[in-house]
C-alpha cells in the first residue's frame, strides 16, 4: 500500500496542531506555577503596642516580586508605607511593614514580577476594628522586709501622744566648761544643803535652848538682886 502527498501532509498537520496545542498548555501552566496574584496575601496585625501590615508570598518557584503598600482614603492613595522585595517558597515567606494603623482604614497592597505579575491583592486590605493596645500587666505591690518595716516609724494617729525619745535617743548634755572662780568650801557647801543629812535642826534646837537657860538665869539672878536691896 502506497502513501500518498496527500496522506503526508495531513499527519503533518495534526502533528503541527497537536505540539502547537502542547506547548500553549505548558507555557500556560508555567506561567501558572511560577508567580499568581493568589499566592500573595496580606493581613493588619499588632505587635505589641505597635501596628504591623504582613504581606505572604506562597510561590513555590521563589520568583523574586516587589511589593508596594498604599494607605487609601476615597479610592486614592493618601500615602506610601514601604516597599520591599519578597522570594516566596511553598511553606511561604512574610515581610513585614511597620503602621501604626487605625481602626477599620483601608490599604492597596500591589505586586509586581516582571514577565508574571503587575496587579494589586484583591480585595483592599482592611484593619481590624480594634486598634493595637500595649499588654497591661499588673504592677507587683513589694514585700516589705523585717528591716523596712523597723527603720520606718508608724504613722501617728490624730490626738495620739508624741512618741517619747529612748535613753539611746536622748540628748547628752554639754561639758561643763571650766570657771576660774575659786571653787566653795567644804563647809559652805554643807551649810547651804538641806534635807536629812543636815546638823541645821539640831544646832538651832540647841541654841534656843542656851537662849532659854541664859534668859531665865539673868531673870532669877536679878530678881535675886531685888530681894536683898530690899532687906
Amino acid at each position: 500500500m502506497s502513501i500518498t502527498r496527500r496522506t503526508v501532509a495531513r499527519s503533518v498537520r495534526i502533528l503541527g496542531v497537536a505540539s502547537a496545542s502542547a506547548a500553549l498548555a505548558l507555557g500556560a501552566a508555567g506561567n501558572a506555577l511560577a508567580c499568581n496574584i493568589n499566592e500573595f496575601s496580606a493581613e493588619a496585625k499588632c505587635d505589641g503596642k505597635k501596628g504591623v501590615i504582613t504581606v505572604t508570598d506562597v510561590d513555590p518557584a521563589g520568583i523574586p516580586a516587589t511589593v508596594s503598600v498604599f494607605l487609601e482614603n476615597n479610592g486614592a492613595d493618601v500615602k506610601k508605607v514601604g516597599e520591599q522585595v519578597v522570594e516566596g517558597s511553598r511553606e511561604g515567606v512574610t515581610i513585614t511593614f511597620t503602621e501604626n494603623w487605625k481602626p477599620n482604614a483601608e490599604y492597596r497592597v500591589h505586586v509586581k514580577a516582571a514577565g508574571y505579575v503587575d496587579e494589586d491583592i484583591k480585595p483592599n486590605l482592611i484593619t481590624p476594628a480594634t486598634a493595637c493596645k500595649a499588654d497591661e500587666k499588673p504592677t507587683p505591690t513589694p514585700t516589705p522586709t523585717p528591716s523596712d518595716s523597723a527603720s520606718t516609724p508608724a504613722a501617728e494617729e490624730p490626738g495620739a501622744p508624741a512618741p517619747t525619745p529612748s535613753a539611746s535617743e536622748s540628748t547628752t548634755p554639754a561639758a561643763a566648761t571650766p570657771s576660774n572662780a575659786p571653787s566653795p568650801a567644804a563647809n559652805d557647801s554643807n551649810l547651804a544643803e538641806t534635807g536629812s543629812n543636815s546638823n541645821t535642826g539640831i544646832i538651832a534646837g540647841i541654841a534656843v535652848l542656851l537662849v532659854a537657860i541664859g534668859g531665865g538665869a539673868v531673870f532669877f539672878g536679878m530678881r535675886r538682886r531685888g530681894s536683898s536691896n530690899g532687906r
